[in-house]
C-alpha cells in the first residue's frame, strides 16, 4: 500500500499549531507537525505526557487483530453479558442521549457489510502507522519494551476457533498475514502456554505485530519533541474553544495550581483528547459520535521469567491481552460502555480487576504475583477510558469550523494506530492528504481536496 501522500492545498510553512492532548496521537502529532516546520504547543490536564489512556495499555501494536466490536453475533452477545460484571463488552444503560446514540448507530454496523468495510480502513490506517512507528523508531533510537515476536491468538472453544479461519482469511484479503496454527504450532511458537493446554484447541498467529510499552514510546517521544522547540503546557484546563466568523482562534486555558488564565492563539487546532474530545468539540457545534468506554488492565510482577511469554498473546474467551514488559506482565481488556467513570473502587470494578487476576493465575499459573492487595500482593491495576466510535474507526480530519481538525475516536486501537494517526494529520494540515484507504474526517476521497464536513 501506497505511502506517499498527494498535495492538496499548499499552507504557508510554520504554522502556528496547539494540540489539545498529550497522550500517543496528541505527541505524535507534535512530532510530526514539528518535522514539518511548524511551531507546535500542546496543551493537557495532566503533569506529563501518557498519563490518561495511553498510560497503561494492552501493549500491542495489533495491525491484524482490529476488528470492529460491531458484528452481526454482538448484539446478542451484550444481550447475555448485561448482567456479567465479568463481561468482556459491558453495557450499561445510563440516563445519557448520547451512550443511546451511540448505541443505536453502534447496531447499525452490526452486520457483514459494515464490518469488512471497517476492517478495510483499520486494516489501511494499521499498515500505515506501523511502517510511520518503525520509521521514529530508527530516526530516534527511542527504546521502550519492544518485543518482535507477533502477537498470537489463542482459543479454548472449538467453535469459535472454527470462525478463525474466516477472520484470518479475511485479514489475508487485505494483506496481513494472519494464520490458523494447530495446538501444536501454538505451543513451538509460545511455549508458556502448555500449561493451558488441557483448555487450548488452536490459535491464530501474525509474525509482523508486536509489542511495547506506549506510555514510556509517549513520554520519550514527548522529550524529544521538547527538546527540538516543542512547548508542552502541563496541568492545564482547558477552559473554551475561540470561534468567530467560523473559524477557530484560539484555545482559553487555566493552570491547574496558580489558577492563572491564558488566551493561546493559534492558526491551526488540533483536538486529540480522546474520550473528551466529543464534549469539547461539541461547545463548537461539533458533534461527533465518540463514546469513552472504559478499559482495565492488571500489570503484575514476574515471580518466574524463564517461564513467562515474550510472544503478545489475546486469550480469546475472556477478550483480554496479555504482553511482556521486561519483569513484568500485562494483561489488559474489557470494555465498559457506562460513561465518564474511572473509579477502581466499585464492586463492578473490582470484580474485573479480579478476573484479569484470575485469569492469569488459570492460563500462567505461579509465573507472577498475582495475589491482590488484601493477600499480601502488590498488583497495578489501571483503568483508562478508550474513546470509541460505532465503527471503530477514528475521526482523523478536518471539522466544519475552519481551522479546527480532530484526531480521535482510536478505541482499543490507539496505540496500534498512534503514530500513523500523528503523520497523517501533520500531512493534512501541510496541505497533503496520506495515499491509503481510509476515510479521512472533511477529505473528499474522490477529488483528494479539503471539503467541508457538517458532522
Amino acid at each position: 500500500m501506497p505511502l506517499c501522500a498527494t498535495k492538496v492545498r499548499t499552507h504557508t510553512s510554520g504554522m502556528k499549531v496547539i494540540v489539545l492532548g498529550a497522550g500517543i496521537i496528541g505527541i505524535s502529532t507534535a512530532w510530526h507537525l514539528q518535522e514539518r516546520g511548524h511551531d507546535v504547543v500542546v496543551v493537557d490536564r495532566q503533569p506529563h505526557a501518557a498519563r490518561e489512556t495511553s498510560f497503561a495499555n494492552a501493549a500491542q501494536i495489533s495491525v491484524s487483530y482490529c476488528e470492529p466490536w460491531a458484528n452481526k453475533h454482538a448484539p446478542a452477545k451484550l444481550l447475555k453479558w448485561m448482567f456479567r460484571n465479568d463481561a468482556p463488552l459491558l453495557f450499561r444503560p445510563q440516563f445519557d442521549w448520547q451512550q443511546w446514540r451511540w448505541g443505536l448507530k453502534f447496531l447499525a454496523e452490526c452486520n457483514d457489510t459494515a464490518f469488512e468495510r471497517n476492517v478495510a480502513q483499520l486494516v489501511a490506517l494499521g499498515n500505515y502507522s506501523h511502517a510511520a512507528l518503525k520509521d521514529v523508531v530508527r530516526a530516534t533510537g527511542i527504546e521502550y519494551q519492544r518485543l518482535q515476536r507477533g502477537i498470537a491468538h489463542y482459543y479454548t472453544d472449538e467453535k469459535s476457533f472454527a470462525s478463525a479461519a474466516d477472520a484470518a482469511a479475511l485479514m489475508r484479503k487485505y494483506g496481513v498475514d494472519r494464520k490458523v496454527v494447530s495446538r501444536e504450532e501454538l505451543f513451538a511458537i509460545e511455549p508458556a502456554f502448555k500449561s493451558f493446554a488441557h483448555r487450548i484447541v488452536g490459535g491464530t498467529y501474525t509474525a509482523s505485530d508486536e509489542s511495547g510499552d506506549a506510555r514510556v514510546f509517549t513520554e520519550q517521544l514527548a522529550e524529544l519533541c521538547a527538546s527540538r522547540g516543542v512547548q508542552f503546557l502541563y496541568g492545564h484546563d482547558i477552559e473554551h474553544l475561540e470561534t468567530s466568523g467560523g473559524e477557530a482562534h484560539a484555545v482559553h486555558v487555566r493552570d491547574r495550581v496558580t489558577g492563572e488564565k491564558k488566551r493561546l492563539a493559534s492558526q491551526q487546532i488540533v483536538v486529540a483528547c480522546g474520550s473528551y474530545t466529543a464534549p469539547l468539540l461539541r461547545t463548537v457545534g461539533v458533534d461527533l459520535p465518540i463514546y469513552p468506554g472504559k478499559g482495565y488492565s492488571a500489570t503484575f510482577k514476574l515471580k518466574r521469567p524463564e517461564l513467562a511469554p515474550s510472544v503478545s498473546t489475546i486469550d480469546d474467551e475472556v477478550k483480554c491481552a496479555v504482553s511482556r514488559l521486561g519483569d513484568e506482565l500485562r494483561v489488559a481488556g474489557t470494555i465498559e460502555l457506562s460513561g465518564y467513570n474511572l473509579t477502581l473502587d466499585s464492586e463492578l470494578a473490582r470484580a474485573r480487576c479480579r478476573m484479569l487476576a484470575e485469569r492469569i493465575e488459570a492460563v500462567l499459573p505461579g509465573v507472577c504475583d498475582t495475589r491482590l492487595a488484601e493477600e499480601g500482593g502488590n498488583p497495578r491495576f489501571w483503568t483508562g477510558l478508550r474513546p470509541a466510535t460505532p465503527t471503530n474507526i477514528p475521526y482523523i480530519g478536518r471539522t466544519r469550523v475552519g481551522n479546527l481538525w480532530v484526531n480521535a475516536g482510536h478505541g482499543t486501537l490507539g496505540w496500534t494506530h498512534g503514530a500513523g494517526s500523528g503523520k497523517a494529520m501533520a500531512e493534512l494540515i501541510s496541505g497533503r492528504v496520506p495515499e491509503m484507504a481510509f476515510d479521512f474526517h472533511g477529505v473528499d476521497r474522490g477529488e483528494r481536496r479539503m471539503q467541508p464536513h457538517f458532522a
